[in-house]
């Protein structure tokens, strides 16, 4: 295990660690700023105290969760110096713009708006208290967008020059209407919005079955919460396969790979199933419905896709001999598990939806709710798979197209100094992991919510 693979190993445990985080804050900041906006708006005396309370509940659970974001996130900026120092060097005129935007617009908004949100309960007015934490929300997704705008650059550079032998940026315009930021972007928030709205969902099922004191508002926040889900999936849905379509012209070998189709086809068929053999450049045995790929990117049954074996010939043209073919089996089975958790959490959300707004009566005597918690894995997992996705797609380009993974690593580091900080890191993270969670879960099941005075 040399030092750039070690490097990678230690950025892609770091990146999956913070990204279970921040979907949950893009989603959750929204849905607590609905939350206290129904608060503001409720018009009996018992009910506001009721949503006073969910108001902090949830908005508790949301602090927590941006703590551990946070810490996170900043560990990350660490890596640039330490392990990819050449990519620094080579990218700093381009990368550094958006993350010093995204430092004094989005996190100042962010962090200075949930401190006086936090502690402003019985000091401002409810209006003015509300205010605050939409700021949170803006300022969350404000941040989010920044980010991609850095990230996409890395997937689709536009808005530079190569001078002595750096990128340098000739448009911050460029960069910010870049066509990858839109699908990014837009898949983020959604999956951030199905992320939270889910935690929601599985609290307040949880509450509905254990606690006899709060059933009554929880059974009002999973219809809400219910909403929220399906118009996140939808939304992670129908962003998904506009972008997908885009890879088409943007990343083929990304989009090639996802599907292991290794020669140029018109029309592609779409492969439920492969038995991948990347050594032979072909797949041994496959599944697949005829012409359903072309019809998913061109809505025509008619049209060529690109196969993996013509690109990496035409890579290797262009940019010198050379693998240009990404992991195509993690590919392939990563987005399939991507896409097969979206289905199972668009049907579990419907029949929790069926469920609160049919047979509400029913549902305090249904065992089946205490066993909800069992499913809150599943959208962090279509998280950090769409992660290696959307990452592990452009390899071996850390910049496609301007510079490789190998040549961006730092000259004079050595594999014990990454094993070093990989161990320290990962402890430490276990360990926050492990007091963040059981402090969610204690302070879940120890809060009621009822109409008694605050």
């Amino acid at each position: 295990m040399d030092a750039l693979f070690l490097s990678r190993l230690q950025f892609a445990i770091t990146t999956v660690y913070h990204f279970l985080f921040v979907p949950v804050t893009l989603g959750l900041s929204i849905f607590v700023a609905l939350l206290e906006t129904w608060y503001l708006n409720g018009e009996h005396y018992e009910e506001r105290i009721k949503l006073k309370k969910l108001t902090k509940f949830f908005g508790t659970i949301f602090l927590i969760n941006f703590a551990m974001g946070v810490v996170t996130g900043i560990v990350q900026e660490f890596h640039f110096g330490m392990n990819w120092s050449e990519y620094a060097r080579f990218m700093g005129d381009i990368f550094g713009a958006p993350l010093a935007l995204e430092a004094l617009t989005a996190f100042f908004i962010e962090s200075t708006f949930i401190g006086i949100w936090g502690f402003g309960w019985d000091k401002l007015s409810e209006k003015m208290h509300c205010l605050c934490i939409w700021l949170v929300a803006f300022g969350s997704n404000l941040s989010a967008f920044w980010i991609l705008v850095a990230n996409s650059f890395m997937q689709h550079p536009v808005g530079y020059e190569i001078e002595d032998g750096r990128a340098v940026m000739t448009s911050l315009f460029d960069l910010i209407t870049n066509r990858y930021v839109v699908g990014e972007y837009l898949h983020s928030l959604f999956a951030g919005i199905t992320t939270a709205g889910f935690l929601v969902i599985v609290v307040s099922a949880w509450k509905i079955a254990t606690d006899e004191v709060s059933r009554e508002i929880f059974l009002r926040t999973i219809r809400r919460a219910v909403l929220f889900t399906l118009l996140g999936i939808f939304g992670v849905m129908g962003s998904g396969h506009l972008h997908t379509q885009y890879l088409a012209e943007a990343n083929p070998m990304k989009l090639a790979s996802f599907e292991a189709l290794w020669e140029t086809e018109d029309p592609a068929p779409f492969a439920v199933y492969a038995e991948i053999n990347s050594d032979a450049g072909k797949n041994d045995f496959e599944i697949a419905i005829p012409k359903l790929f072309t019809f998913m990117l061109h809505n025509s049954f008619s049209g060529e896709v690109q196969g993996i074996n013509d690109l990496q010939k035409k890579y290797a043209a262009e940019y010198g001999n050379g693998n240009y073919i990404p992991d195509v089996k993690g590919m392939f089975w990563s987005f399939r598990a991507m896409v097969g958790i979206g289905g199972l959490l668009l049907f579990i959300v419907f029949v929790t939806g069926v469920a609160v707004f049919f047979f509400e009566d029913r549902l305090k005597n249904c065992c089946v709710l205490k066993f909800m918690p069992i499913l809150l894995p599943l959208p962090f997992v279509a998280n950090s798979v769409g992660w290696y996705i959307a990452e592990a797609g452009r390899q071996p380009w850390i910049v496609v197209g301007l510079q490789k993974t190998a040549e961006a690593v730092s000259p004079n580091l050595t594999s014990g100094e990454v094993w070093l900080t990989l161990i320290g890191f990962t402890a430490v993270y276990l360990l926050l992991a492990v007091v963040a969670v059981f402090t969610a879960i204690m302070f879940i099941r120890r809060t009621k919510i009822s109409a008694e005075d605050i």
